[in-house]
C-alpha cells in the first residue's frame, strides 16, 4: 500500500512567498511493521550480507548492566501484544567483557527503491545502518556504523549471513528494530526556522505569525516548525529538525566541507505537535486531528526504535569526500 502525505493544512508558500527560493525534497520512509527480504529497503530487516565477511563489532568498553531482555523474549511479547519482562543480567553485568559486540543492524537503502539516496563512495548504491546495542561511558553515548555497497556485485555473492550475530541480552526494549517495511514518498520541505538557517527577517515574520496564530486559535493551531516545515519520522535527503538541539554546524572532520544530509532516523512518526502528517491511508476520512489516526503503535511507533531521549538522529556524509568518515547528530 501507498502512503500519502496530507496536504499542508496552510499553503506556506502563499504566506511566505520568499520561502519558494529554499523549497526542498525529502522523501518520507513510511516504515510500516512486516516481513521484509535482504533485497530490499528497509528498517529493522535481514540485511544483505555476504556470508565470507565478518560482521561489524564494536571493540570499545561498554557500561555495566544489571537486568535486561532477552531478544527473543522481546519478540515473543510484541507477537502477544505484551510488555516483555527484565531480568537480571547474565554474567557479571558488563555487557562484552568476553569479547567484542555485534553491532545490531537497524536498516538498510537501495537507491533503486529511493532514487533520492546520495550516492556513497565510488558510485555505491547501497547504504546500511548499524548500532551498537550498549552505552558507552557515563553520558551513556553510542556507537554507530555505515557501510556502503555497490548492490549488484553485493547480490552476486554465493551465499549471505542468515541470521546474523546477536547479543544474548539487551538493555532496553527499544535495543530491538522491529522489521518494517517501506513506503517512500517525496514531498516538500523547508529549512527549520531557527538562528541562521533562513533569512533573519523571514524567520521574525514566521515567529511573528505563530505567535498571532497560536493567539487567534489556541495551542493546536498549525505551526511552521511542526506542521509546514520538516516531516516527522524516517526520511532520506531533506533538512535536518533541531527541535532539542537548536541548529548545529556540522562539517567534515577530514576537509572541514560542510556536510549534507543523508538521512534522519527517528523513534515516532507522529507526537502531538506532528500528528497533521500522519498519512491518508492511516486515518479515519469520518474524524478529523488527532482522532482520525488509526492503527495505533504501527503507526505511530512502528520501528519501536529510539535515539536519545526521543530525537532524531540525523547521519551527514561529505559531499566532497563520500568517503569521509560520516557524522551522527543527535537533535
Amino acid at each position: 500500500m501507498t502512503r500519502t502525505t496530507p496536504a499542508r493544512p496552510v499553503p506556506v508558500e502563499a504566506v511566505f512567498p520568499e520561502l519558494a527560493a529554499h523549497r526542498g525534497r525529502t522523501t518520507r520512509l513510511h516504515p510500516r511493521p512486516g516481513r521484509p527480504g535482504m533485497r530490499e529497503s528497509h528498517v529493522g530487516g535481514p540485511m544483505l550480507w555476504p556470508a565470507e565477511e565478518p560482521w561489524p563489532v564494536c571493540r570499545e568498553p561498554h557500561r555495566p548492566e544489571s537486568e535486561g531482555y532477552e531478544p527473543d523474549a522481546i519478540r515473543h511479547a510484541r507477537a502477544a501484544g505484551v510488555r516483555p519482562r527484565s531480568q537480571p543480567w547474565r554474567g557479571s553485568g558488563t555487557p562484552g567483557e568476553d569479547g567484542p559486540v555485534p553491532f545490531m543492524g537497524l536498516a538498510q537503502f537501495f537507491r533503486r527503491d529511493i532514487p533520492a539516496l546520495a550516492a556513497g563512495p565510488g558510485s555505491t548504491d547501497l547504504v546500511q545502518i548499524f548500532r551498537c546495542p550498549f552505552h558507552h561511558g557515563p553520558h551513556l553515548t553510542r556507537r554507530y556504523h555505515l557501510r556502503w555497497r555497490r548492490a549488484a556485485e553485493t547480490e552476486r555473492a554465493g551465499r549471505f549471513l542468515a541470521p546474523p550475530p546477536e547479543v544474548p541480552m539487551l538493555r532496553w526494549e527499544h535495543e530491538l528494530p522491529e522489521p518494517c517495511v517501506l513506503h517512500p514518498e517525496e514531498v516538500d520541505t523547508y529549512p527549520w526556522a531557527e538562528d541562521d538557517t533562513l533569512p533573519a527577517p523571514l524567520i521574525a515574520r514566521i515567529d511573528a505569525w505563530e505567535d498571532a496564530r497560536t493567539a487567534e486559535h489556541g495551542p493546536d493551531a498549525p505551526s511552521y516548525q511542526y506542521d509546514l516545515s520538516i516531516p516527522p519520522g524516517w526520511r532520506v535527503g531533506g533538512f535536518p529538525s533541531w527541535a532539542s538541539t537548536g541548529p548545529l554546524p556540522v562539517d567534515c572532520e577530514s576537509c572541514a566541507t560542510p556536510m549534507r544530509l543523508l538521512l534522519t532516523a527517528a523513534g515516532e512518526e507522529a507526537d502531538a505537535g506532528s500528528h497533521s502528517w500522519v498519512p491518508l491511508e492511516d486515518r479515519d476520512p469520518s474524524l478529523r486531528g488527532k482522532a482520525s489516526i488509526q492503527g495505533g503503535r504501527s503507526v505511530v511507533e512502528p520501528t519501536r526504535l529510539r535515539f536519545g531521549r526521543d530525537r532524531d538522529l540525523h547521519v551527514f556524509t561529505c559531499p566532497a569526500g563520500p568517503g569521509h568518515p560520516p557524522q551522527w547528530v543527535l537533535s
